[in-house]
């Protein structure tokens, strides 16, 4: 045994001093190797859209109504099936239409805590009781610990819990045990949840999302474009806070940043008023929903306008700062010719819609006047300083990165960028050239240099402008297409200029030779592994399969955005992985959380079964398994270290 591991196995046992200690644990882990693995719940493109999201994620794609289905089969009718699934989706607000509903409710008290404990035995049933009891709220630990599990000695165990549950209901604690239980379901339905990227943009409540997120069990993400742009918003980069805004003006969507956030937005208003108070804005119209305020209309597009030229210019900096990153294309502002209202795209001369831009100097147009700076440096402060976007932005760091390999499943949010024979394209970086793994891998570490190097700005600048890459970069893994047009989207008439060419990678999905080229790049298995991939919406309406290659790869955004159901004909897909297989599931738009409370309308889902395992998954078969074996035979070594007398056994 050499110094190292002699080292590792003193420190090992301080954990387990004796022989009965070591060997406890070791009995302990081999048990829960055994059992079936936990339920995995996959998401992608939310974009804002937290009532959809909150509510998916409290039936779990389902996984709430199988579980009630499977436990009380015919014995109850659909209409209690419902109510009790409803019930554990919304417990507080549910309980308020009870009382005022019910006549007997202490007789619906009885009924719904026996049902109730009954689908909490069910869910916690493949978990240790050690797991469960970490899971279980303080206020009720041990009461519900005393209802979910056997009690071999006591005879009559029916008197037992009818009695535990009377008192429940005579001390008046009924409400409050029934909202534990049901939040406990909840809990307990999903083990570990994958979020495939694009939390940001679109929706009014992303903030909402990431408060419910970072209070989650078990939870990764891997981090889409959207996100992307506005963690660089977050770290101080004025091109990611242009882009920010300017989307959130164009979709009515100023109030996330305003009210969700805080961040001031009057420096901006009050430029944008006085700066183009007599100029046309309509090139710059806002894309409102029903919730939209239109008194403010007026000034939101000239809020709109004046962040989108403020934008086209600092991006302009970053790229002729940024020379290796090969986008001089996207340098139009110096293309204008202002007599002609022409701008020279790819050699070509195109009619402008607009041209009125009092801010551009042309002979140097990328120079922000000293009434833009203002306004930028203000909104830094503003993102730096507000810190429920840190604390969100912390949280996205800590839980997230650009890929994840789990479970012999491969998520990301966008694709390997490729050529069109399949080759992975590279990025220079440094001098270095970066392709596929290592292409994420380094864009994931400067991404973090961008927000953490306050120390060393020449290092926090270029991770800052890598960040911006992320989001708009030809080569970018969670962009994916060869431009961003939207210079040419607000400002040119044309449509053939605005078409964003796909990555190569798309049209190549259903060629198993490239899925097992990317499979093996990230070391997964080409026989048992997925990947899993989110950001481009599958328009079912046209005919799309979210399932490529035969099931290896599988794309899981179906427009959970509003923005984005008129062109899928869905409100988006989710992936559930158990230990029996994996389950897609394609969700219809949902109405609100309101009408799901009062009329119990759960969001119809339609699930396609993928793969159904022979034997049950168990833990043995995951990454946990793999960890658990490792710590065995460690415990086994130390075991061994003990009964040679290598090391000497403590507090016997």
């Amino acid at each position: 045994m050499d110094e190292l591991e002699l080292k590792y196995l003193r420190s090992l046992a301080h954990q387990y001093p004796t022989i009965a200690a070591a060997s406890t644990e070791i009995i302990n882990l081999q048990a829960i190797l055994n059992l079936p693995k936990g339920t995995e719940h996959f998401l992608t493109d939310i974009h804002g859209e937290y009532e959809q999201f909150n509510h998916v994620l409290k039936n779990g794609s389902g996984s709430v109504k199988r579980k009630i289905d499977e436990e009380f089969g015919n014995t109850l009718s659909s209409k209690d099936k419902k109510s009790l699934a409803t019930l554990i989706y919304y417990p507080k607000e549910k309980l308020e239409l009870v009382l005022q509903e019910e006549d007997n409710i202490e007789d619906w008290y009885k009924i719904t805590l026996h049902r109730l404990v009954q689908i909490t035995k069910r869910v916690a049933s493949k978990y240790t009781r050690s797991k469960v009891r970490k899971a279980l709220p303080k206020d009720f630990a041990y009461i519900i610990e005393e209802l979910i599990t056997e009690k071999a000695e006591i005879q009559d165990k029916e008197a037992y819990y009818n009695e535990i549950i009377h008192t429940i209901i005579r001390i008046d604690r009924a409400q409050e045990f029934i909202i534990a239980l049901s939040y406990l379901v909840q809990r307990m339905v999903i083990d570990h949840l994958h979020i495939v990227g694009d939390i940001f943009d679109r929706g009014p409540g992303p903030h909402v999302i990431l408060d419910t997120l970072s209070h989650y069990h078990s939870v990764d993400i891997q981090w889409g474009n959207h996100d992307i742009v506005w963690m660089g918003a977050a770290s101080g980069h004025l091109a990611c806070i242009a882009n920010v805004i300017r989307m959130s003006a164009r979709y009515g969507n100023l109030d996330t940043l305003e009210e969700g956030y805080g961040i001031n937005l009057i420096p901006l208003a009050t430029f944008a008023l006085e700066t183009y108070a007599d100029i046309n804005c309509d090139a710059f119209s806002i894309k409102y929903n029903t919730d939209y305020n239109t008194k403010d209309l007026s000034l939101d597009m000239k809020m709109h306008k004046a962040i989108a030229v403020i934008q086209f210019k600092l991006e302009g900096n970053v790229i002729m700062r940024r020379p290796e990153f090969q986008m001089e294309d996207r340098l139009l502002l110096d293309k204008i010719d202002y007599e002609k209202k022409t701008v020279t795209i790819d050699g070509k001369a195109y009619t402008m819609k607009d041209v009125d831009f009092p801010t551009v100097d042309p002979a140097n147009p990328y120079a922000l006047t000293p009434e833009e700076e203002q306004v930028m440096e203000r909104l830094r402060q503003a993102f730096t300083k507000c810190e429920k976007l840190q604390s969100h932005v912390r949280f996205l760091f800590a839980r997230g990165g650009l890929y994840k390999v789990y479970n012999s499943n491969l998520l990301y949010h966008g694709c390997v960028p490729m050529d069109e024979e399949g080759n992975f394209k590279t990025l220079t970086i440094d001098g270095e050239s970066y392709r596929g793994k290592a292409l994420y891998d380094v864009l994931d570490h400067y991404a973090r240099k961008g927000y953490y190097s306050k120390n060393n700005p020449t290092e926090m600048q270029k991770g800052q402008d890598i960040i911006w890459y992320i989001w708009a970069g030809p080569n970018s893994p969670v962009f994916g297409k060869n431009k961003m047009a939207t210079f040419e989207r607000y400002l040119v008439e044309e449509k053939e200029t605005h078409t964003e060419h796909k990555n190569s990678y798309y049209h190549l999905l259903d060629n198993e030779e490239i899925i097992n080229k990317i499979l093996t790049e990230f070391g997964l298995s080409t026989k048992h592994s997925h990947i899993v991939n989110g950001h481009v919406p599958v328009e079912l309406k046209k005919g799309e399969s979210p399932i490529k290659c035969g099931g290896k790869l599988l794309i899981i955004d179906g427009g959970f955005s509003k923005a984005y159901q008129g062109k899928t004909g869905i409100a988006g897909y989710t992936l559930v992985a158990n230990s029996h297989g994996m389950r897609l599931v394609a969700h219809e738009p949902f109405e609100s959380t309101e009408a799901a409370i009062r009329r119990e309308s759960d969001i119809f889902s339609d699930s396609v079964i993928l793969e159904t395992s022979n034997t049950r998954i168990s833990v043995a078969d995951t990454d946990i398994g793999a960890e658990l074996r490792e710590s065995i035979h460690q415990l086994e070594e130390l075991l061994q270290a003990y009964r040679d007398g290598i090391l000497v056994e403590r507090d016997v």
